[in-house]
C-alpha cells in the first residue's frame, strides 16, 4: 500500500525545475500578450524607483543650498508697543525698538557677517511713479504697484544682492537722509526704468527719490524685488515709524553661528530692554530636510502605488484569460495526473516570472531616467541601494498577489469538464 502510494506521489510530483520550465515555456509561447501584461508592472515599478530617486536627489539638491540660506540667517522682531500718533512727545513717534547704531553693535558680534534693520514704510496708498501726480496725469508718467520699505545699509548688505546696475546706497546716504533708493529688477520693470546714466527719480507722494542702483536678485527678503528701498533714516523723518507691521533686523552670519547669535543680539542692541526684541533663530536643517523628503516621498510614493495597482490588474486580467484559454491544456495534465496543487503553483510561477522580469525592466529604465534627468539639470544623481534592490522583489510581489485568483480559479477546473470545452 505504502510503496503504490509513494508510486502514484512520485509520478505527480512536480519538482521546481519542471515548475520554472513550464512556467518559462507558457510565457515564450504568447510573447506579444506577455510583454503586454509586463508593461503595467514595468510603468509602476519604474515610476517607484524613479520617483524615490528623483526625490532623494531633489532633497539633497534643495537641502544644500536651503540649509545653508538658513543656517545663515537670523531674524531679530521689535516688540515694542507702538504709541498713536500724537501721544508720545515731539520728535519720540518716530522711534522702533532698535537703537540707531543698530549696523555697528551687530556688526561688533563674533559671527556675524553683515546685519540691518528693515521694514514696510507705513505709506497708505502710497503714489509711487516717475513723474509728479500732477505731470504724471497730463503727460502719462509710469506708475504701478510698488512696494515702499525702508533699510539701513548693513541690511542690504545682509541681503546679498546682485546688482544689475548702480550701486547701493551707504551709510553717508544714511546718516544724512539723503532722498535715495534702489530698486528690486521688478519693480524697476513697472516704472519702467530700465538705466541709470540719466539719474531717473521716483516719485513717492511728488516727494523725488533719486534711483542709485538696481537689484536683479537677493538671497534674503525677496520681496525686496517686488519694491522700492529708501534709506531708514529718510524714511523716519518723512514717514514715521512702522504702524502695520513692526521693523526687524536680517542678520547674515557665519556658519555654526546662528544660535549663538539669535542668543547675543537682543543683548548687544538693547541691553537696557533686551526683552522688547525677540530673536528667531534657523531650526535644524536635518530636521527641514526629511520633513521635505517626507512629503514629497509620501505624495510621489501614491502615485507609484497607484501604478502598481495598475500593473497588478493588468496581470490579474491577463493570467485569468489565460486560464479560460488554456482550459483544454489544464484538463490533459489533470487527466495525466497533475494534481490542482500543481496546476495552480504554475500559474502563480507565471504571473511571478512576469511580475520579476516587470520589476528589472522598470528598474533599470527608472534608473536611466533619473540618470538623464539629473544630468540634463547638472545634478549630482542620488540613489539609494534599498530602493533598487528590492524594486524587482517588489515585481515580483505583485505579479504573485495577482495571479492569486487566476491560479485558484484554474487549480479548481474538474478534467472532465475541461475536456468536454
Amino acid at each position: 500500500m505504502r510503496a503504490r502510494r509513494a508510486r502514484r506521489a512520485a509520478l505527480t510530483r512536480l519538482s521546481p525545475r519542471d515548475l520554472i520550465a513550464e512556467a518559462v515555456t507558457g510565457l515564450v509561447q504568447r510573447p506579444a500578450r506577455s510583454v503586454l501584461t509586463m508593461l503595467g508592472t514595468v510603468l509602476g515599478v519604474g515610476v517607484f524607483v524613479a520617483v524615490l530617486a528623483l526625490t532623494t536627489t531633489v532633497t539633497h539638491q534643495i537641502g544644500k543650498s536651503f540649509d545653508v540660506l538658513r543656517a545663515t540667517t537670523v531674524t531679530v522682531v521689535d516688540g515694542t508697543p507702538v504709541a498713536p500718533k500724537g501721544s508720545a512727545p515731539p520728535g519720540e513717534e518716530a522711534r522702533t525698538g532698535f537703537p540707531a547704531d543698530t549696523d555697528a553693535r551687530l556688526s561688533a558680534l563674533n559671527g556675524v557677517v553683515a546685519g540691518g534693520l528693515w521694514w514696510t514704510v507705513p505709506l497708505r496708498n502710497p503714489a509711487i511713479a516717475t513723474r509728479p501726480a500732477a505731470e504724471a496725469a497730463a503727460s502719462g508718467g509710469r506708475g504701478g504697484t510698488v512696494g515702499l520699505y525702508a533699510a539701513t545699509p548693513g541690511t542690504l548688505a545682509a541681503m546679498e544682492p546682485t546688482l544689475d546696475s548702480g550701486v547701493l546706497f551707504n551709510s553717508f546716504h544714511q546718516e544724512r537722509g539723503e532722498h535715495v533708493c534702489v530698486l528690486g529688477a521688478a519693480a524697476a520693470r513697472v516704472l519702467g526704468i530700465t538705466r541709470l546714466d540719466n539719474q531717473p527719480a521716483v516719485f513717492v507722494n511728488n516727494t523725488p527719490y533719486t534711483v542709485v542702483g538696481i537689484i536683479s536678485d537677493t538671497r534674503r527678503l525677496p520681496e525686496s524685488l517686488l519694491g522700492m528701498i529708501i534709506p531708514a533714516r529718510t524714511a523716519l523723518a518723512a514717514y514715521g515709524a512702522p504702524v502695520d507691521r513692526p521693523a526687524q533686523s536680517v542678520i547674515h552670519v557665519r556658519l555654526g553661528a546662528a544660535a549663538l547669535i539669535a542668543q547675543q543680539a537682543p543683548l548687544a542692541l538693547r541691553p537696557d530692554q533686551p526683552r522688547l526684541l525677540s530673536a528667531e533663530a534657523p531650526p535644524d536643517p536635518r530636521s527641514l530636510r526629511d520633513k521635505v523628503s517626507t512629503d514629497l516621498s509620501g505624495l510621489f510614493l501614491l502615485l507609484a502605488a497607484i501604478c502598481l495597482g495598475v500593473g497588478a490588474l493588468g496581470i490579474a486580467n491577463t493570467t485569468l484569460v489565460a486560464v479560460l484559454e488554456r482550459t483544454g491544456e489544464i484538463g490533459l495534465r489533470r487527466s495525466l495526473g497533475a494534481r490542482p496543487r500543481h496546476i495552480g503553483v504554475q500559474f502563480l510561477t507565471e504571473s511571478t516570472t512576469l511580475g520579476v522580469l516587470g520589476g528589472l525592466i522598470g528598474t533599470s529604465l527608472g534608473l536611466v531616467t533619473v540618470l538623464v534627468i539629473a544630468v540634463a539639470e547638472h545634478r549630482t544623481a542620488v540613489v539609494e541601494p534599498a530602493t533598487v534592490l528590492p524594486a524587482p522583489l517588489v515585481g515580483g510581489l505583485v505579479g504573485l498577489v495577482a495571479g492569486c485568483y487566476p491560479a485558484l480559479r484554474a487549480a479548481r477546473i474538474e478534467p472532465l469538464e475541461a475536456l468536454r470545452r
